[in-house]
């Protein structure tokens, strides 16, 4: 459930910074504002790089047992 919920917060900030970002970057370039294309991409973009983060560093955070 807190890989689910990481996803979700990390989406719906991406596509409120997303937003931001476009927005001034659109206005600075005097180039159009597509608002929902600018959030998918950014969700989408979060989407990976939360979930690729927690797969590379799922395994070198769990302690490794001594047969000893």
């Amino acid at each position: 459930m807190k890989l689910i919920s990481s996803n979700i917060v990390a989406i719906l900030w991406a596509y409120i910074f997303g937003e931001i970002i476009g927005y001034i970057g659109s206005a600075l370039e005097v180039r159009s504002w597509i608002p929902s294309q600018i959030g998918i991409a950014a969700a989408i973009t979060a989407f990976v790089a939360v979930n690729g983060i927690y797969l590379i560093t799922k395994d070198s955070s769990t302690p490794k047992k001594d047969n000893d």
